[in-house]
């Protein structure tokens, strides 16, 4: 009796197998996903951090990774994970994105942001916007709900508005840290703090074997009013291609934008043979590096291996694979 159950179960097994298949709903493959976020690079250093201030960053960094983990182990897309990964740094003070926003020369919040589907090749970006709360979120339905890649200023936030996104007041993204470094930048003529980039970011790849990739920002302090940075350009600061990689930059946009950052990475790849790991240290180190430029990019490749290369003495950063196992660091050690 027992032997013919056990041949009715497979039977059974078979046909469902057999109904999936012929509806090309076949079982999801045993595939490599995960996610890597950045929340800036910079000159970083423990004795710049208080304990308090370091378990704060580690503990945001975790939750964010968190937040997009849940969303690829449940068999969700990795553009969701991304948009809602960078959510959770947008809204927390900590990062120079969203609620962290850094001051331009003129007093006001410019937020950009860009993402990236790397099966379509389809991508969304907004620059300049002031009173958008998520700025990945106005990227996101860029990308989704209109025929362009990048919108502007005053024309991004209408068309936000005409897709019912959250507004606020410019006085949500004032926070005292940024207004006095705001104040400190100009007091020295300069563009910006020396070596910080809070730019956040995410790549993932999901269980279905797609890539994503997303970069919000605020630019840098007491730059000049109208700037725009590599963050909002795909190629730049954002790309993901699902036959190499998915990439999001943090430094200073001028040098990343020269290079075509992202797109150097993927291209090195696809047309040189090389690896995720060997492209980045090449574009950081003898591209952006021999320029003068600083800063960092994350990338996660088509099976799943990721790269956090960065020329500063730190980068906030992380990483969560398959294994569902948080990896947060902050120093070059």
């Amino acid at each position: 009796m027992r032997n013919n159950k056990s041949l009715l179960l497979i039977i059974l097994g078979l046909i469902v197998y057999s109904i999936l298949s012929s509806c090309g709903k076949q079982p999801a493959p045993d595939t490599n996903f995960g996610l890597v976020i950045h929340g800036g690079a910079g000159t970083i250093s423990r004795d710049k951090l208080t304990a308090e201030q370091e378990q704060n960053y580690r503990a945001k960094l975790e939750q964010a990774l968190r937040i997009g983990y849940a969303v690829l182990v449940a068999g969700g897309t990795s553009l969701d994970a991304v948009e809602k990964t960078i959510v959770i740094l947008e809204d927390s003070p900590l990062f120079n994105a969203g609620k962290g926003a850094v001051f331009a020369s003129n007093g006001t919040n410019e937020l950009d942001a860009s993402i990236m589907d790397g099966n379509t090749l389809q991508a969304g970006a907004v620059s300049g916007v002031k009173q958008i709360k998520n700025p990945i979120k106005a990227a996101r339905l860029v990308m989704d709900n209109s025929p362009h890649v990048l919108f502007y200023g005053d024309g991004a936030e209408t068309f936000a508005r005409g897709q019912g996104l959250e507004f606020v007041d410019q006085s949500y993204f004032y926070t005292e840290r940024r207004w006095q470094s705001l104040q400190k930048a100009q007091a020295k003529d300069q563009q910006t703090e020396p070596g910080k980039h809070g730019t956040v970011g995410v790549v993932a790849l999901d269980k279905h074997g797609n890539l994503a990739a997303g970069t919000s920002t605020g630019g840098l302090t007491n730059k000049r009013f109208g700037r725009i940075g590599d963050s909002p350009i795909i190629g730049a600061g954002t790309y993901a291609d699902n036959r190499t990689c998915a990439v999001s930059a943090t430094g200073t946009g001028e040098y990343f934008m020269r290079t075509v950052c992202g797109y150097a990475i993927s291209a090195q790849m696809e047309f040189g043979g090389v690896s995720l790991q060997t492209a980045a240290e090449n574009v950081i180190h003898n591209e952006i590096g021999r320029l003068g430029g600083t800063g960092g990019v994350i990338g996660i490749d088509k099976g799943g291996n990721i790269t956090i290369v960065f020329n500063t003495p730190g980068m906030y950063r992380g990483y969560m694979l398959s294994d569902g196992q948080p990896v947060i660091k902050i120093f070059a050690d």
